[in-house]
């Protein structure tokens, strides 16, 4: 994506914050968004800018909040973190199948309910603003190094389609509905957090972006 482009696309994407950002204050339901503020980066990004901004984004897209559900054809999410010691399939057997909503029987939600109210209570099966689901097969990138999961996310392939500025308004638009990115910021009941803000998330999306989206080792 050329650097006029992204400029042009983030300024669209403020406007989509600016909604969002009226519906967290009252138009709606204040409990289903937060606050977030699409920064437009002065001047040039440089590539040692964007691989520095990359790295705290694999720190948070390897997290077990939210690596933990992108998985791979198997279709079994993981239970991994401090607190499980070695990474394991989730318990109970879970298998989310071909549909990664467990349709196939028994739906991520017959125990992760969709909701945003908080998620207070230990083991409590986490809630979200959507129905709770894996990631699609083709983001599966739990286990990998920070290189390939960053060949996986700026590839529209592997990504959902998404190019640069796709990327940061999929930030934003998890903030305005509090689903699984929010959540992993947030993720209450004693679970250990992904690691810095949302805001701070958006804000190196919007730089690595900018930068041309490198990659380590190239």
């Amino acid at each position: 994506m050329t650097r006029s482009r992204l400029a042009f696309a983030i300024a669209a994407i403020l406007g989509l914050a600016g909604a969002g950002l009226a519906y967290a204050h009252g138009d709606g339901d204040p409990s289903a968004a937060i606050d977030l503020v699409v920064n437009s980066p002065e001047g040039e990004v440089g590539e040692d800018e964007g691989l520095a901004a990359w790295e705290n984004i694999y720190a948070v897209v390897s997290h077990p909040r939210c690596s933990n559900c992108h998985v791979d054809d198997s279709n079994t999410p993981m239970w991994s973190g401090p607190s499980y010691g070695e990474a394991r399939p989730h318990g109970m057997n879970i298998n989310a199948g071909a549909s990664r909503i467990g349709a196939e029987s028994l739906p991520c939600g017959t125990c992760h309910i969709q909701s945003t109210a908080p998620n207070d209570h230990p083991h409590a099966a986490p809630h979200a603003g959507l129905t709770w689901m894996l990631a699609p097969v083709e983001f599966a990138w739990f286990g990998k190094d920070s290189a390939d999961v960053c060949r996986q996310i700026r590839d529209p392939e592997r990504n959902g389609g998404r190019d640069g500025a796709g990327l940061v308004e999929h930030i934003v638009h998890d903030a305005q509905i509090k689903a699984f990115i929010t959540w992993g910021f947030n993720p209450g009941g004693g679970r250990e957090p992904a690691p810095g803000t949302m805001q701070a998330h958006l804000d190196d999306m919007v730089m690595w972006t900018a930068a041309g989206m490198p990659c380590p080792g190239e």
